[in-house]
């Protein structure tokens, strides 16, 4: 894992940065890695490491749980199976055991849409016995990473590694814990924000998920 860095522009794109990841992962190029992103952002990524590495790509389905105050700031998170990941902070934030109840139903259904969109015609790719390599476009708080982690390890992949462009360095601390190995490329000091550290940060929508998935799924 490289140094922190404090540049404020890390990345020109997402592309960029998949291929710097796709460099750091190498050693998995023709291991017939399983290649999931964390939607939406990681997604246009994880397809340009999946084919750098001659893997497969699906998605892991996870959803942050906004704070009542801050819908982007992450209090936790929820994965397809309804397993719900408390912050630390969760409580400090103004949350209750109600009010997360309440917004993890309100996020799984919107993963409920989202897998119907992404992949209608077939179910999730097994994990089970398998390389897993987790991406997303850089961990804020980890919620919706630690989420990840932790269903695609009761899955009983062989070996689960996570690879991020960027992170704040407590969040990276955080992570290390639930994955065989971390592939971080910077974690800068000054950290506030993933986008600080792309020049281009556009949003990805949801219609370019599922091309990319029919693409990948076709390939």
């Amino acid at each position: 894992m490289n140094s922190a860095m404090n540049a404020k522009r890390l990345f020109r794109d997402r592309a960029d940065a998949a291929q710097a990841l796709a460099n750091s992962l190498a050693a998995y190029r023709g291991a017939h890695s399983l290649v999931l992103a964390i939607p939406r952002g990681a997604v246009p990524m994880a397809w340009d490491i999946a084919q750098a590495l001659q893997g497969e790509l699906d998605v892991v389905l996870v959803h942050k749980l906004g704070a009542p105050f801050s819908a982007e700031f992450a209090i936790g998170a929820v994965d397809e199976s309804g397993r719900v990941y408390r912050s630390p902070h969760a409580f400090q934030a103004g949350a209750n055991e109600a009010y997360i109840e309440q917004e993890a139903a309100r996020q799984l259904e919107v993963l409920r849409r989202r897998r119907e969109r992404y992949t209608p015609l077939r179910p999730p790719i097994d994990p089970a016995g398998r390389t897993v390599i987790v991406v997303d476009d850089g961990l804020a708080t980890g919620a919706t990473m630690i989420a990840a982690l932790q269903a695609l390890r009761a899955q009983h992949p062989a070996r689960l590694i996570c690879a991020v462009p960027v992170a704040a360095a407590d969040s990276l601390a955080k992570v290390e814990a639930l994955a065989d190995e971390v592939i971080c490329l910077h974690a800068p000091q000054d950290f506030a924000a993933v986008g600080q550290f792309y020049d281009r940060f556009d949003q990805v929508e949801d219609d370019e998920v599922a091309a990319i998935l029919t693409s990948a799924g076709s390939a």
